[in-house]
C-alpha cells in the first residue's frame, strides 16, 4: 500500500492554467492501454483524496461527478450533495490518511489534482510516489506540479504516444 500522486504536467511543470483549464492535456494523444496510463493505474487504487478545487473542476466538467472509488475531499467549502462514496473533511491530513488507509484495505491511495494538498501529505511524511505524464507543451504559468521542495528518485520512465511518463519515489 502506498500513497501516490498521479498527474499530467506541461513540460514547464504546470498541472493547470491560471484559470484551472486542462485543455492543454485533453488535446494530446495518449494510449489508454499504454505504459503508465490511467486504467492500469486505477486497478491499484483502494481510495483517493483531493482538494476543493479539483472536486469543483470535476463537478463543472463531468456529467457523472465521480466513480465508485471511496473519495475524500479536503475542504472548508460547502458543496451540494455528493455521491455516497464521497466524504468531505477539513481535518489534518494525518488523521484523514489513517481513515483512508483503513478504507483502502491494502490498496494504494491516490492524491488527485495536486497543489497544496500534495504538499501537506509530503510534509506529514505520507507521500510515497509521484507519477507524472509530461505533455509536449508549455503554458508559462499556472498551478505547479509540486508546490514545494520535494526530493525524488526516478524509478521508471516510459513513452506513451505524446507523453513522457516518469514514476518517482519520495526520498525521505
Amino acid at each position: 500500500m502506498a500513497t501516490l500522486y498521479y498527474t499530467g504536467s506541461t513540460l514547464d511543470g504546470f498541472i493547470a492554467t491560471d484559470d484551472h483549464s486542462l485543455d492543454w492535456l485533453t488535446s494530446r494523444d495518449l494510449d489508454m492501454e499504454g505504459p503508465m496510463a490511467y486504467p492500469v493505474f486505477r486497478e491499484r487504487l483502494g481510495a483517493c483524496v483531493m482538494g476543493a478545487t479539483t472536486w469543483q473542476w470535476i463537478l463543472d466538467h463531468d456529467e457523472e461527478p465521480w466513480g465508485p472509488l471511496p473519495t475524500w475531499v479536503m475542504t472548508h467549502r460547502t458543496f451540494p450533495d455528493a455521491p455516497a462514496n464521497v466524504r468531505f473533511d477539513r481535518d489534518d491530513v494525518g488523521r484523514v490518511h489513517a481513515e483512508i488507509t483503513e478504507v483502502a484495505d491494502g490498496k494504494d491511495i491516490w492524491i488527485v489534482g495536486g497543489g497544496e494538498l500534495v504538499g501537506q501529505f509530503h510534509d506529514a511524511g505520507l507521500l510515497d510516489e509521484v507519477w507524472v505524464q509530461y505533455a509536449p507543451v508549455t503554458i508559462g504559468s499556472g498551478a505547479p506540479v509540486l508546490p514545494r521542495h520535494v526530493e525524488l528518485r526516478l524509478e521508471e520512465v516510459a513513452r506513451n504516444r505524446d507523453f513522457m511518463c516518469g514514476r518517482y519515489t519520495v526520498v525521505r
